[in-house]
């Protein structure tokens, strides 16, 4: 028969092997682990803001693993990528045309500040600053333009509405990264009147088109006929002078067809000058 397995458990009043002492104190450290969890990690694109006994306190946790106090100190995991917010803005415009505009803005929250945005603002912001924002900013620079202006001058009302925004929203350290006007929509009166008022632009552009080919066509028929007419003067100047040529020679071919062939008798030594024209 094989001895007995010796297992080394003390009896009453042996004193506590160092071993049981060591699994007893790494068994009491894994439960704090455990259950306590004196450490945090930030995850990527998040800031830790850290409470002491709910109390914000100065410091804001990077991204990584931190050790912090049990039961003292808590985090709070605040995230401070790019966001986007959507707003639905009614306004009005300087000629009293009633607008509605879709906005949308990507933000941020400032990673250094993050304490004080959790602080003063809390997680819900959007609701909270950020849509009031954005409807007061644009219907503070739609009023400063006509509807007409509003869309032919789009991105200018863009980049004027933004940087107000930037500046309002970054009094709360809450960054704006971009901004868009995704939409304006105005009455069905005034949609009208625009499209009649493209179309009749259109219909005056055409026509005034139309008026100069006309007028190019007139000065090239002008032209035309001002060529012609001289090519026609100096087609007339020619046949002129050839005309009076070819008279004399059928002149001076009829004057001797009609000599006889004597010549006149005259007294005195010279000898008479004989034209041929006294023989017609």
């Amino acid at each position: 028969m094989s001895d007995p397995i010796n297992l080394n458990i003390p009896r009453p009043g042996q004193p506590v092997p160092s071993f049981i002492k060591y699994l007893f104190v790494v068994f009491v450290l894994l439960f704090l682990f455990s259950f306590v969890k004196p450490w945090v990690i930030v995850g990527a694109g998040t800031r830790g803001v850290v409470m002491n006994f709910g109390a914000v306190q100065d410091t804001v946790l990077g991204e990584g693993f931190h050790f912090i106090i049990p039961v003292v100190q808590k985090v709070q995991i605040v995230d401070v990528r790019i966001q986007k917010a959507q707003t639905e803005v009614a306004a009005a415009s300087k000629d009293l045309q009633n607008i509605s505009s879709a906005i949308a803005i990507n933000f941020r929250v400032d990673p250094e500040k993050a304490n004080i945005v959790f602080q003063e603002l809390g997680t819900a912001f959007k609701e909270r600053i950020i849509d009031p924002a954005v409807q007061e900013m644009l219907k503070a620079v739609s009023a400063k333009y006509t509807a007409e202006e509003l869309i032919t001058k789009r991105e200018q009302v863009k980049n004027e509405t933004k940087d107000l925004l930037t500046a309002r929203l970054l009094k709360n350290h809450i960054l704006v990264e971009d901004f868009s006007i995704v939409n304006f929509a105005f009455s069905a009166q005034f949609t009208a009147a625009i499209e009649a008022k493209q179309e009749a632009e259109q219909l005056a552009m055409k026509a005034q088109r139309d008026l100069q080919r006309i007028e190019i066509e007139a000065k090239q028929k002008v032209a035309a006929a001002k060529a012609e007419a001289e090519a026609l003067r100096l087609q007339r100047e020619v046949l002129s002078k050839d005309l009076v040529e070819l008279r004399k020679i059928e002149a001076s071919l009829k004057a001797i067809e009609k000599w006889d062939g004597h010549m006149p008798s005259v007294t005195g030594g010279a000898i008479p000058f004989i034209d041929p024209r006294s023989f017609k």
